[in-house]
């Protein structure tokens, strides 16, 4: 009986180059669950999503993750089909940024979930950094760029 009480978060993502944003949607959405899994997007599946490898690999980014006291387990996440993932994992709601809300890929997320009983949760999306702005201001640095350019491209 008290597993139909317990409420299953899933929240995927790269985690690369970890940053506040990630914490930020971790800690908002082991607030909204009883049980939080974190899926990690594996290395293969992100050069296919975004056409690059990510600069941490994958078990250092499971290992980071996992070590959060509010993540109740991780799962590498190896399938591009989120509900493929949700067979495997079995979780009630799924907890994505803001920045997927009406948007072509966020409603196919709620369609495709809405199909299973499975509720989509947004939270804020933390706009002044993300591991794209942080993977421009490593490649201003490694160019030999001042400290003073670096600041641009976090902000660019």
């Amino acid at each position: 009986m008290e597993d139909e009480l317990t409420i299953i978060g899933y929240a995927p993502g790269a985690y690369d180059l970890f940053h506040i944003g990630h914490l930020n949607i971790l800690k908002h959405a082991a607030d909204n669950c009883d049980l939080l899994i974190a899926g990690v997007v594996s290395d293969e599946m992100l050069a296919q999503a975004k056409g690059r490898r990510p600069v941490v690999p994958l078990a250092e980014r499971m290992e980071i993750v996992a070590n959060l006291r509010f993540v109740d387990a991780v799962h590498a996440e190896v399938v591009p089909d989120k509900v493929e993932t949700w067979r495997t994992v079995g979780f009630d709601v799924i907890f994505k940024g803001d920045d997927w809300r009406g948007t072509a890929k966020g409603h196919k997320l709620e369609v495709d979930f809405a199909a299973v009983g499975v509720r989509v949760h947004y939270f804020p999306y933390t706009m002044h950094t993300s591991s794209t702005l942080l993977r421009r201001a490593l490649t201003a640095m490694d160019a030999g760029d001042p400290v003073g350019h670096v600041s641009r491209a976090l902000t660019s």
